[in-house]
């Protein structure tokens, strides 16, 4: 075990840093809480299987800009209201750029 010291002023800078850190981060987490409250999140699978299509054809819409998601924690969410709008809207068959459909 290494122990290492450091001086007192040192240490209470950093205390007061973190608390700072700590600060911020529950204004943005009050801040944006409500936008996440109010909107019902899906994550891919529960995606595919209300739009009963495959993850690939999920990802070929995000890259499209079709649909559009959220990212956090390295997973994608999806709002339900732009999964309703674009199965109302009738689903993008037609992805290719060059007129083929699958």
């Amino acid at each position: 075990m290494e122990v290492i010291a450091i001086q007192k002023s040192a240490f209470d800078g950093m205390k007061n840093e973190l608390k700072d850190l700590l600060e911020m981060t529950k204004d943005a987490t009050e801040k944006y809480a409500s936008i996440f409250n109010k909107e019902k999140w899906l994550d891919i699978q529960e995606v595919c299987l209300m739009m009963n299509i495959t993850k690939r054809t999920l990802q070929t819409y995000k890259d499209k800009g079709i649909l559009c998601y959220s990212r956090l924690n390295r997973k994608n969410y999806y709002k339900l209201s732009d999964v309703k709008a674009l199965l109302e809207a009738g689903q993008p068959y037609n992805t290719y750029t060059d007129g083929f459909s699958d």
